[in-house]
């Protein structure tokens, strides 16, 4: 079969090798300018920029000819975007499915809401690889891989929460409390794919220990784990740490986050894929 997977990229995931990929690019916009969220992206130069412009700024999504383009001549394609309840990525890519099946009789594309983003969207860009791998149909592969999200679940922990003042999202006395207390805001995506607020923790170490803890409350007992962090290796490796101090045998990769999920959690955050 002639089969791709394109995802846009709040997956931070701009390549990925052994089957055709593509990365669908959003974008973060102010009024003065404009990042695109592609290999280009120098995101700790546009985290300087947000964090010292004063007016709104928010985020576009790709276009209905995005998706069309990145699907190329595939037969079958499967798209991974991020949850619909903070983008209209995935109706978009609904779109372009129906435009792309209506252009090209016999094709098909199944899209799929990860009703999360960033680290869990990478496990089931992979999930999808194995199964495709494995010699499933288009239609078995579907079936597959909409039972797998069921068990994949994404935490996170964020530094800072001035971003999400500036647009409205929380309180400002709540982002001078995040910032001048050493307070750790620890969330996860929930079933219907919102950022849910879980915990405030006082530091970096607790707010850590509560993401585990979190982990093993949703099902965890060790398999896949993967870290995203913007601009904050340090934690990213010390949650790795935590987690393998009590799951040896994990599989983990720790990377950057790109410039759309650096944008919504802000610099120091670390989000964690894992399976349930």
């Amino acid at each position: 079969m002639n089969i791709k997977i394109v995802a846009d990229s709040s997956a931070n995931l701009l390549a990925f090798d052994g089957i055709p990929y593509a990365s669908v690019p959003l974008k973060i916009v102010t009024a003065e300018r404009e990042f695109v969220d592609d290999a280009g992206l120098n995101t700790g130069d546009m985290l300087t920029y947000i964090e010292g412009y004063s007016g709104k700024s928010g985020t576009a999504c790709p276009g209905v000819g995005e998706w069309v383009e990145a699907f190329g001549d595939a037969e079958y394609v499967f798209t991974v975007a991020i949850t619909s309840n903070l983008s209209g990525s995935h109706n978009s890519a609904v779109q372009a499915k129906a435009v792309y099946e209506e252009e090209h009789p016999g094709r098909k594309v199944c899209c799929l809401d990860s009703l999360s983003t960033g680290p869990e969207m990478v496990l089931i860009v992979e999930k999808l690889k194995e199964l495709l791998d494995s010699g499933l149909s288009f239609e078995e592969t579907e079936v597959r891989i909409r039972e797998y999200m069921q068990k994949t679940h994404l935490m996170f922990m964020l530094e800072s929460v001035e971003n999400l003042a500036k647009n409205g999202r929380v309180s400002p006395l709540i982002a001078k409390a995040v910032g001048f207390l050493n307070i750790r805001i620890v969330g996860k995506a929930s079933d219907v794919g919102t950022l849910q607020q879980l915990h405030k923790c006082r530091g970096e170490k607790k707010a850590l220990e509560t993401i585990l803890a979190e982990m093993e409350g949703h099902g965890f007992t060790g398999g896949k784990v993967r870290i995203n962090h913007a601009h904050n290796p340090a934690a990213a490796q010390a949650l790795l740490e935590l987690v393998r101090s009590k799951y040896p045998n994990i599989e983990a990769t720790i990377n950057p986050m790109t410039g759309l999920c650096c944008f919504y959690a802000e610099r120091g955050s670390v989000m964690i894929g894992f399976e349930g």
